[in-house]
Formats: structure tokens, sequence, C-alpha cells
């Protein structure tokens, strides 16, 4: 028995994400000037889950840098919904204003990670690696 195909065009399927386990470090800036260290864990073009030691309020604004591969990323968010972890909690974040440059370079980044797990996933793990140094 075939299972139906969504509706879904291929502009409406979720962006392909990579999962990180915390390996790249990020910094968000708040509008008051605070920082915040955070671990990345997951990431597509269009957002990412971050493990932050105390959630951000949901809706606020913040500026997410980090660096990936050979891309570094530093763009307005905005902060969703968090879920408590084990030790502290996984908050998910969503572009606001990433600039078509730094998009398609993430895109492609991310690609290149997708394709190294598809071949072995020890190779990804020291690709990120060397993408948080």
């Amino acid at each position: 028995m075939e299972m139906p195909r969504s509706k879904r065009t291929d502009k409406a399927r979720r962006a392909p994400r990579v999962k990180l386990a915390g390996a790249i470090l990020a910094l968000l800036r708040l509008d008051n000037g605070r920082e915040v260290r955070a671990r990345l864990h997951q990431l597509s073009f269009t957002g990412g889950l971050l493990h932050l030691e105390k959630p951000l309020d949901e809706g606020i604004k913040v500026e997410v840098m980090f660096h990936v591969s050979e891309s570094t990323i530093r763009s307005k968010a905005v902060m969703l919904f968090p879920m408590w972890a084990t030790q502290g909690c996984l908050q998910p974040f969503e572009f606001s204003n990433l600039e078509e440059e730094d998009r398609q370079k993430l895109e492609s980044d991310l690609q290149k990670f997708l394709s190294s797990t598809a071949n072995s996933s020890s190779s990804f793990e020291r690709a990120a690696v060397a993408g948080s140094e």
C-alpha cells in the first residue's frame, strides 16, 4: 500500500537540519547589550536549536553570531519557545534577516555536512569540531 503524498510544495518543505550536538559555540547579543553564550545543537538556513544555561523569553529579538565551516554568520533572530533539558534548556531560534549571501554560504556549508554524514559520521564530527575552532 502506498503512503499518501503530502500536499506541501517543495518551497514549503522544512529546511534540512544538521545535528551538531553542541560542537559549535554561538554568541547571542540582546537588545540591552548583554551577551549570552550558547552551543548549537541543530542548524538549518532558517534557524536552529541552542543549548542555553537559562532560557530567554519567547519572542525576544537577538543578534546571533557563530562560525560554521568556512562561514561566519551574524544575523538578527527571534527566540522561540524553550524546552527544558537535563542541564539547562534547548531553545529554537529563527533567523529574521539573514542576508541572501550568508544564507547561500550557510546552505552550502550545511549541505557539505549532510553529505559527509551520509559518507561517514566520523568525518562529520571532525568537520564540526574544525568549524568551532
